[in-house]
């Protein structure tokens, strides 16, 4: 991977205490709603750690495959993920 693997570990650190947090609030019977925020947090959270992985992949892996000849293969992977990504 060559993403900022202490950046994403953190965020992802983040996300599962939130996620703890989460499961915290369900067992005591917390408000909706603010369960329903924290959800979306954390969501952002993962969000912003996928995009810095793909960041890095097409920075990186991606760059790479336009310099060595493979790009095809490596744009149908990206296609796929964005296709994930809208799902």
């Amino acid at each position: 991977m060559k993403a900022d693997k202490k950046a994403v570990g953190r965020l992802l650190k983040t996300a599962r205490g939130q996620i703890d947090g989460i499961l915290e609030m369900i067992e005591n019977d917390r408000y909706c709603v603010d369960i329903s925020n924290q959800l979306l947090a954390t969501r952002s959270i993962l969000t912003k750690a996928n995009q810095m992985v793909l960041k890095a992949h097409l920075q990186g892996c991606v760059q790479d495959a336009f310099e060595n000849g493979d790009a095809e293969a490596k744009i149908d992977e990206v296609i796929q993920l964005l296709e994930k990504m809208n799902r």
